[in-house]
């Protein structure tokens, strides 16, 4: 197995610091089913008034904070407008249809990103032989959309659309805070369209665990009851909290500098012969780079980097994904990116016609 040095597989590969350790360590605790716990508490009054809402409650992960949310908002048969490339249809394994028996209905967003007139287009008519459209869900920032912010005028129409129509508008915010320090928008300013929202914690944050969901209180109170159903309840969880808190205090603004060196791996690779990169929607800390100009595939390119030491995640047969965070710094990003141009240099190329994957030599 190759030993991996620069590690852009996902920002969910950060390590907690030593001073995130050290208050892991020194975190008061209790049982936090009984309320007793007075860290996680505090985590979770931290984030409601971070999101302006009115209650929160730590999970052990982002998925089970949407499905939390879907459960609670929904019920069998109900339909979710969200974006294609959203991460509750991708990466969640069918959870909203195995919990809450929900279904979606996807649009076709601009990098993961839709409008009010996208939904005005989506929604049913209120007829017995449809689904009821029930909740509409975004992903700040929008992961497969190239880590994208959505715009704060766009998820307010949005939100007023839902409102007018009687729907939920929840929020995956899985990256708000990437959206935050981008933007210089409060994370408060892009909660209050939203009825739900949660923030994750073992990201670009760099805590081990967890994700915080909030809302309104009686919406916290059923999230708790599904907390519990699902698994996720927890007893002296104030250990995982405090390196929650402790983020939130010391890891935010330090989000800039994986910005920084997500543009500058983008822009190197980006003057590499045969690479097309999107520098449009490098905005936080993803980057998404096309190798198939270049006569090799994306898994021919992920292969390569890992003999060199660098994990970089193939997404399709031509596009990889590479996601900048606390572990990685500029100098590791630039010899990621030098790394990339030798895989390009020692690659056999395919033969124009070969099929994906195999050169012109193994077909032979």
């Amino acid at each position: 197995m190759n030993d991996i040095r620069i590690n852009l597989h996902s920002d969910t590969q950060t390590k907690p610091t030593p001073a995130m350790k050290d208050a892991m360590a020194a975190a008061p605790l209790g049982d936090e089913q009984m309320m007793e716990d007075p860290t996680t508490n505090a985590l979770q009054e931290k984030v409601a008034a971070l999101l302006g809402k009115e209650a929160a409650v730590f999970m052990p992960s982002g998925t089970m904070c949407n499905v939390a949310a879907i459960a609670v908002h929904c019920r069998a048969g109900d339909e979710i407008l969200c974006d294609r490339t959203a991460h509750i249809v991708n990466a969640e394994a069918g959870g909203l249809a195995v919990f809450a028996g929900a279904v979606t209905r996807t649009l076709d967003g601009t990098h993961g990103i839709f409008s009010a007139e996208h939904l005005e287009a989506a929604i049913r008519p209120d007829r017995r032989h449809a689904p009821r459209s029930r909740m509409v869900e975004i992903e700040q920032t929008a992961n497969a959309g190239g880590g994208t912010i959505w715009p704060l005028e766009t998820v307010q129409a949005v939100g007023t659309f839902a409102k007018k129509h009687g729907l939920v508008l929840h929020m995956d915010g899985a990256r708000l805070l990437n959206a935050v320090v981008a933007s210089g928008i409060a994370a408060k300013d892009y909660a209050a369209p939203c009825d739900t929202l949660w923030i994750d914690l073992s990201k670009g944050l760099g805590c081990p665990i967890g994700g915080v969901l909030a809302g309104s209180r009686g919406f916290i109170d059923e999230a708790w009851r599904w907390k519990q159903r699902l698994g996720g309840a927890l007893r002296q969880s104030g250990m995982m909290a405090a390196a929650g808190i402790y983020a939130l205090d010391y890891h935010v603004d330090r989000l800039v500098e994986d910005h920084a060196n997500a543009r500058l791996f983008a822009e190197r690779v980006a003057n590499l012969a045969g690479i097309s990169v999107d520098l449009e929607t490098v905005q936080t800390n993803m980057i998404f780079f096309d190798v198939s100009g270049a006569g090799i595939t994306a898994h021919q390119m992920q292969a390569g980097l890992a003999k060199r030491g660098v994990r970089i995640s193939a997404v399709s047969d031509a596009r990889l994904r590479a996601v900048t965070h606390l572990d990685v710094s500029s100098a590791d990003v630039e010899d990621a990116a030098d790394a990339v141009r030798a895989v390009l240099e020692e690659t056999p190329k395919r033969t124009s016609g070969m099929p994906a994957g195999r050169t012109a030599e193994q077909v032979l």
